[in-house]
């Protein structure tokens, strides 16, 4: 079994209260192939929420004390992002998951890209916090631009 970001699965639990389906990973939850968790909303967030991105870094930064987690009118919900991250990593150990595709360009779940923290849609290249998280805990994490990969290796 893999995990999943909720919102490739199909539920509607971003920040605008919007999913970005894949429909082909909604099939393997439907399969009982794969396990959906929202580490955001895990951690408390309300759907819609605020739109937060990382500003001093990544999540690993976060994770560091070196970074907090701000919504657009600097809110800090760095708190609330890191439990997400903990209580999804449990969800996950929970269900032996060692694997999960990731919602790419976000403070939670992005891999290789989150945006740069000042709320003009550009990106960085760096780790979501739950990614971080999973990362520092032996998960392996996959974007969802990649997701094929971790998929044809379940198989």
């Amino acid at each position: 079994m893999i995990g999943i970001s909720a919102c490739l699965g199909g539920v509607c639990c971003r920040y605008d209260g919007q999913a970005k389906e894949i429909t082909a990973l909604k099939k393997l939850v439907e399969n009982g192939q794969a396990m959906l968790v929202c580490p955001e909303v895990l951690g408390g967030l309300p759907i819609p929420r605020e739109s937060a991105e990382i500003s001093g870094g990544d999540g690993f930064d976060v994770w560091n004390g070196d970074a907090k987690v701000l919504t657009k009118t600097g809110e800090d919900m760095t708190t609330l992002f890191k439990q997400g991250a903990i209580t999804a990593h449990q969800k996950l150990v929970e269900q032996n998951i060692t694997s999960i595709i990731l919602k790419e360009n976000s403070p939670s779940c992005g891999s290789k890209s989150i945006y740069d923290g000042t709320f003009s849609g550009n990106h960085r290249n760096g780790a979501g916090v739950a990614t971080a998280y999973f990362i520092s805990r032996g998960l392996e994490v996959v974007s969802e631009n990649d997701w094929q990969t971790v998929v044809d290796h379940e198989k």
